[in-house]
């Protein structure tokens, strides 16, 4: 058995004890309920709390720049959304992704090793001549949204389709450019596994996925939010890795 596939199983199995760990089955009843984590109520946690928040006295006045270790510490609100309250339904969206990646692997493979019967078009002049100069801007852009995530409008999602759009760039300017697939798979790899780690680790502390387990810090500033920019730089390089490869595997095939 390779190392991967061990890896696989092991990380397949410490997941399946967490899940398991959040329900129990009642012997009296022999039903599926949801355990209680420390002096946590599951009720007091979902949509009840959420709902009986105000934008009233009854909460402190947030203040730009100013306000420190707030319940999120995001400026963004819709950052907090998905990379915190709603974590789970993340996960759910990083692994359709991957499968994704995955299906087309698996279908477009057999193509790989037929020979092309047909001429490429080479890229025009211009684009040749505008990917030296937008290739490495794109990367930065790309780099700088899901940087930002927590910050201004953007995150992990859209800032590795801005990367993955500077590799499709490259693809139509030049036919004959070949990706490293095997380093492209090693950011895919270890991103995957830091967000995977980050939302383990807070369920481990604090008994929820990808619970915020850092400082947040003052809000505004580029080090606050807690573990929010951290998953949305795993989760930027490992949709910039999956959306490239498709490309790739799409160019190739």
């Amino acid at each position: 058995m390779r190392f991967r596939n061990i890896l696989a199983l092991v990380l397949v199995v410490i997941l399946g004890f967490f899940i398991l760990q959040a329900f129990n089955i009642s012997p009296e009843k022999g039903q599926l309920v949801i355990n209680d984590f420390g002096e946590a109520e599951i009720e007091n946690r979902t949509a009840k709390l959420y709902i009986n928040k105000s934008v009233n006295s009854s909460n402190q006045e947030v203040v730009y720049g100013e306000s420190k270790n707030l319940e999120s510490g995001s400026a963004n609100m819709v950052t907090s959304v998905i990379a915190n309250y709603r974590s789970l339904d993340t996960l759910g969206e990083v692994t359709v992704l991957f499968l994704a990646a995955t299906g087309l692997g698996a279908v477009l493979y057999t193509n790989k090793k037929k020979e092309r019967n047909f001429i490429v078009d080479e890229g025009s002049l211009i684009l040749k001549t505008g990917i030296k100069i937008l290739f490495p801007l794109l990367i930065l852009a790309g780099a700088y949204i899901f940087i930002h995530g927590h910050l201004t409008p953007g995150g992990g999602f859209q800032g590795g389709a801005v990367i993955a759009t500077a590799f499709l760039l490259k693809f139509l300017a030049d036919r004959e450019y070949e990706l490293a697939e095997n380093k492209l798979k090693i950011v895919e790899v270890i991103a995957g596994i830091s967000f995977v780690g980050l939302g383990l680790y807070g369920l481990y502390t604090d008994g929820s996925f990808l619970s915020n387990f850092l400082e947040t810090g003052t809000i505004g500033t580029l080090f606050s939010a807690g573990i929010i920019p951290l998953i949305y730089v795993s989760i930027g390089l490992k949709v910039g890795a999956e959306l490239t490869s498709i490309i790739s595997n799409l160019i190739e095939a």
